[in-house]
């Protein structure tokens, strides 16, 4: 048991961190390919921007730990974009929802 709390520092807390955001960021090509092979044609599912957003949150905090601002800008601007495509998928189902009231309505 010693050698398991000897192993248990700060960085390595911080290491397991970073492998965690790799893990949820590198899961989102296997959410992808699973749903395009499901629809037989290349899509790009919601779960792979929430995938994208919260790994790069996690990438984003690991890398501002490790004080790395080539990994810091990256991450920072990864998270713009993810956010940025939830935003549009949403804006456009709550766009349709509108549209399928007002027609239901005429």
């Amino acid at each position: 048991m010693s050698a398991v709390t000897a192993w248990v520092t700060v960085d390595h807390v911080w290491m397991l961190i970073g492998f965690l955001g790799q893990g949820l960021f590198a899961s989102r090509f296997i959410i992808q390919w699973f749903k395009s092979e499901i629809e037989g044609r290349s899509v790009i599912p919601v779960a792979f921007w929430y995938c994208s957003l919260i790994g790069g949150v996690v990438m984003l905090a690991y890398a501002i730990y490790r004080m790395d601002p080539v990994f810091i800008t990256g991450q920072a601007a990864g998270l713009l974009v993810y956010a940025r495509n939830l935003y549009l998928i949403f804006r456009e189902r709550e766009l349709l929802k509108q549209a399928a009231g007002q027609s239901g309505t005429a």
